[in-house]
């Protein structure tokens, strides 16, 4: 996708502030016709602008109120077959790739302490992985976010 204009920017704004605005009260806020925002709207989402709406679920209130972050150290040929047998571990809920000493960087989402240190066996019986380490999440001290992108964003266009 080009680079997104100032109305596109508008728009994310706009959304970010309240997500669940409909595409008539968007086009209310911005003073764009509803068929305009419609179209804007689908043409981020085939872009890949939109992430996942499983990011607005708390993995705590499915009953998984332990999270902790995994660092992976693979054969690097085994990759691509190790994050396929990830992606089928249930509480592995993100993983990245990562340049440096270590190789991937997981989090999951478990239910208390055994359930963790039992998916952490789990990784790590995976062929391929060499060896993990498990840092536990005391607290989240900034959420996900991409607000401030969009200011900085929006006052260099």
């Amino acid at each position: 996708m080009s680079a997104l204009d100032h109305v596109d920017l508008e728009l994310l704004a706009a959304l970010s502030a309240d997500p669940r605005a409909t595409v008539v009260a968007l086009a209310e806020r911005l003073g764009l016709s509803r068929n305009t925002v419609q179209a804007r709207m689908s043409r981020l989402e085939k872009a890949g602008v939109f992430l996942s709406y499983e990011r607005a679920i708390s993995s705590a209130s499915l009953g998984f109120p332990i999270e902790a972050f995994i660092s992976v150290i693979v054969r690097q040929a085994d990759l691509p077959r190790i994050a396929v047998e990830l992606a089928r571990v249930p509480e592995v809920v993100q993983a990245h790739g990562l340049s440096g000493q270590v190789d991937l960087l997981v989090r999951v989402a478990c239910r208390d302490t055994q359930h963790l240190f039992d998916t952490d066996a789990r990784i790590l019986a995976i062929e391929g992985v060499e060896r993990t380490e498990t840092s536990l999440v005391m607290g989240e001290v900034i959420a996900h976010r991409v607000t401030p992108l969009m200011e900085l964003a929006r006052r260099e266009s």
